[in-house]
């Protein structure tokens, strides 16, 4: 009897087992260590299924999981961290410690805003800087291949361009403001870290006075290296940035000359032949002319060969002063040759003070000539 009841339960045992290897794998994957396949157990949808079931694309998006907040903006090139807080010892150095803290926070708060408006007024030098040139190109472009005498399309261009470089020019003037405020700085930055240096020299303090001053004349410095550092680019793109304006105005001065002629006149035959007839100015025995103008035509067109022979004396000597002589010739009537020479004098000396000269450096002076046979202007160097 007990033989018979033990089969039936030895039988259902090995049935039992049995049947287990019959277990789907992909609901029971095997310990092997390896993770199951993402799309085990699942059965993909056909785009009837799916338009049978009610899914919805758009619900299905808004079940997403939401995306990942957007990573913060950059610091600046000359930003500085926040200093390091720590607890107060309650000891005398300690709190001459937060003080020092105190101040270094209150000096950062400043650099970092010099920074900020030191990199917004860059952003702007370089937007306006390629407006300038764009709008210069345009002109350039159409004077090279000739136009029509003060184009009035032209003049407006030139306008635009003279605001923009008067816009960077204002720029500069922010940038020495701003250098002036960022000199302060740096100065108090100095006059900061001698202070914490000095207060490890103080009575009274424990160690942990001691770990925080280091830590703070480790930040002190860090400050100190980045608003000299401030201060030296600072420096350097205003003086770039002057030069950079004085040579665009000269640009300027000379563009208007070539919109007011149709064209640039450049190494000309008309322009050659002052150049070479000033050179040649010594039959009088007199000082050398820098150029000699001779109005012996209607409209004499004079304006760039003034400007390059001025512009390179200026190169050469920065304060030159200039002498505008009038030549009158002595045949014919005496009286209108002078008045005649004398207007041209004066309508030399307005091109002159038109391209950026001062004319308190300009000197009027007037005289006859039987050897000239046509109303001249000698303009000379002293």
């Amino acid at each position: 009897m007990v033989f018979h009841l033990t089969r039936p339960i030895a039988l259902c045992a090995v049935l039992f087992v049995a049947s287990c290897s019959f277990v789907d794998e992909t609901l029971l994957p095997p310990l092997t260590g390896d993770p199951a396949p993402a799309n085990a157990g699942k059965t993909e949808l056909s785009a009837e299924d799916k338009a049978a079931m009610g899914v919805d694309k758009t619900a299905t998006q808004s079940m997403a999981p939401a995306s990942a907040p957007a990573a913060p903006a950059p610091a600046g090139r000359y930003t500085l961290p926040e200093v390091t807080s720590a607890p107060s010892t309650g000891t005398v150095v300690g709190q001459r410690v937060e003080t020092l803290r105190d101040s270094l926070r209150a000096l950062q708060a400043r650099v970092n805003q010099n920074s900020a408006q030191f990199e917004e007024i860059e952003a702007s030098t370089t937007a306006t800087s390629q407006r300038y040139h764009g709008t210069m190109a345009a002109i350039n472009a159409r004077l090279q291949i000739g136009t029509t005498k003060g184009n009035p399309i032209l003049i407006s261009q030139w306008n635009e361009a003279q605001g923009d470089l008067e816009e960077i020019a204002a720029d500069v003037s922010r940038m020495n403001n701003l250098a002036n405020s960022v000199a302060g700085d740096a100065g108090e930055v100095g006059f900061l870290l001698e202070s914490v240096q000095s207060a490890f020299e103080l009575s009274g303090a424990i160690e942990e006075d001691h770990r925080q001053l280091t830590v703070l004349e480790d930040e002190t410095s860090r400050t100190s290296v980045l608003t000299n550092r401030l201060l030296t680019q600072l420096t350097n793109d205003i003086n770039r940035q002057t030069a950079y304006v004085g040579t665009e105005r000269m640009n300027l001065t000379n563009t208007s000359i070539a919109i007011k002629n149709g064209g640039f006149l450049g190494t000309s035959a008309g322009t050659r032949n002052y150049l070479q007839t000033a050179k040649a100015d010594t039959a009088t025995g007199e000082r050398q002319a820098l150029v000699i103008i001779r109005f012996d035509r209607e409209d004499v067109a004079y304006e760039q060969a003034l400007y390059d022979a001025v512009s390179q004396a200026m190169q050469e000597r920065p304060q030159s002063n200039f002498d505008i002589v009038s030549i009158a010739p002595l045949q014919g009537n005496l009286a209108n040759n002078q008045t005649t020479s004398v207007r041209n004098a004066e309508r030399v000396l307005r091109s002159l003070t038109d391209m950026g000269l001062p004319a308190s450096r300009v000197n009027l002076s007037s005289a006859s000539n039987a050897n000239v046979t046509s109303n001249e202007v000698h303009v000379y160097v002293r």
